[in-house]
């Protein structure tokens, strides 16, 4: 019994080691609040509408990337984080081969990152700002909705 209780110690001990904040952890990493109303004119002025689909929202005269373009917003079982969002901007291939494997129309490229475009050397940080702090409002989460049945009895 001792051994056991050495054994779970030691595990836990590690386990707890390993969630340490580390020189690339995110932790205290943190940005200014945007403004919705000029993160509506950057997602316009950087024609994310060409690639994107955002209820409300549709520009004719761009140029379609997609046949189906890939949707922002709408409701979803997972929070949208505003870290999840400013990542997927800045790096956009960072969750992407995974998620998309099975998608008819590609949209990543054969080595799995991402055929969105790079604005990190055209848009400013507080266009980046102001860009999440306009799409985030825009996911409606709804918890999922789990059948509860009652106890199943032995006859």
């Amino acid at each position: 019994m001792k051994t056991l209780i050495w054994i779970t110690s030691v595990v836990l001990i590690s386990v707890m080691a390993a969630c340490t904040y580390g020189p690339d952890s995110p932790q205290g990493f943190s940005l200014p609040e945007g403004d919705t109303v000029k993160g509506e004119q950057v997602f316009m002025q950087y024609q994310c509408l060409s690639c994107h689909a955002l209820t409300g929202y549709d520009d004719p005269s761009l140029l379609k990337e997609f046949d189906i373009p890939v949707p922002l917003g709408g409701t979803t079982s997972v929070v949208k984080t505003y870290a999840q969002l400013v990542t997927s901007v800045i790096n956009p291939s960072h969750k992407l081969a995974p998620r998309n494997r099975y998608i008819e129309e590609k949209v990543s490229n054969n080595d799995g990152s991402s055929k969105m475009r790079k604005f990190n050397d055209v848009m400013t940080v507080q266009e980046l700002i102001d860009l999440v702090a306009f799409l985030q409002p825009k996911y409606d989460v709804k918890p999922i909705t789990y059948t509860h049945y009652g106890q199943y009895r032995m006859l």
